[in-house]
């Protein structure tokens, strides 16, 4: 009975801490960090990078060090210009990103860059 006991204490423990990269666990600093992350997924973000250029696609994932991986990304090169170069699945390094903008896009553009990514992916 006391091992059974042991055992419910030690996933208790582990339910406070998160697993790192290389496989040791830390506490969590902001438990709801992870549930934030997961409700971005696969939401449209607008991603301004140090170089000026605007990258829009949907959000795949992240890594401990922040970066993003993008899928069915464009990219314009400054906020103003309205022609986007598709560039397809895109990793963005945490060190180049200024600015991030979640949302869903109602212009034409991003409905059209929707319509494409979700054809290619049937």
């Amino acid at each position: 009975m006391s091992k059974m006991k042991d055992s419910t204490n030690n996933s208790s423990e582990m339910e406070n801490k998160s697993v790192q990269g290389n496989g040791e666990t830390s506490p969590n600093e902001e438990p709801g960090a992870k549930q934030k992350l997961r409700s971005w997924l696969n939401r449209y973000l607008r991603v301004k990078i140090t170089d000026g250029r605007v990258l829009t696609g949907a959000f795949l994932c992240t890594d401990r060090d922040a970066n993003i991986i993008l899928g069915c990304c464009e990219e314009f090169l400054s906020e103003e210009h309205t022609e986007p170069r598709a560039l397809g699945l895109v990793m963005v390094p945490r060190r180049h990103i200024v600015s991030i903008h979640i949302g869903d896009w109602h212009s034409e553009d991003a409905l059209s860059t929707k319509k494409r990514c979700s054809s290619n992916s049937e």
